[in-house]
């Protein structure tokens, strides 16, 4: 088993050759929430991931095994539920109060600028129906926000270089997953709610 102590995130400071052939590990966010886990890369090969306590692994970061070599991390696709806003009866401003809303309730939630991304939960689910937003099921990679006290402390730590360690908070959201969804999961007349 090879084993991986360290993370670049987002790859910075890496040749772009480097992490091309590098080998990769599609992991969801449950596991990347994690500081040790096990996985298999596209190489076949077992990893055994030990990195600091707190550590969250996004999509795009590096692991460092004991060895030197390099592993890139994907965000695997998994099931979300995807929330936009109703042309028919609402605005976008429907979906900065629904993520005010779900903030409150400490959901881990990822913001784009045109719909939310959450885990299922048909609870919340039927809670944004009732606020006249659209909740479709989804399979993408889910990258949810980390917050304003994780971001202060990446701040903080930004020009800390060369001690022999990563926090790891720092992301780069500017991928795109691509993915197209059909709205066909709305139910009742409308968008997604019953008049």
């Amino acid at each position: 088993m090879l084993t991986l102590n360290k993370i670049i995130p987002g790859g910075r400071g890496l040749a772009g050759v480097l992490l091309k052939r590098a080998p990769t590990v599609e992991l969801d966010w449950d596991t990347r929430q994690k500081s040790r886990f096990d996985a298999i890369d596209s190489s076949g090969r077992a990893l055994g991931v030990f990195l600091a306590r707190g550590t969250v692994v996004r999509g795009g970061d590096v692991l460092v095994a004991e060895d030197g070599s390099l592993v890139r991390v994907q965000a695997a696709a998994q099931p979300v539920l995807r929330v936009t806003h109703c042309p028919q009866h609402g605005t976008p401003f429907d979906l900065l109060r629904a993520a005010y809303h779900l903030g409150n309730r400490h959901v881990q939630l990822e913001l784009k600028p045109d719909h939310l991304q959450l885990e299922p939960d048909h609870v919340l689910a039927d809670m944004l129906r009732q606020m006249h937003l659209i909740v479709t099921e989804a399979q993408a990679p889910f990258e949810p926000e980390s917050g304003a006290y994780a971001a202060a402390a990446t701040a903080a730590t930004a020009h800390d270089h060369g001690h022999g360690h990563d926090h790891g908070h720092a992301h780069d959201h500017s991928h795109d997953h691509g993915h197209g969804h059909s709205h066909g999961h709305v139910h009742g007349p409308g968008c997604g709610h019953d008049h």
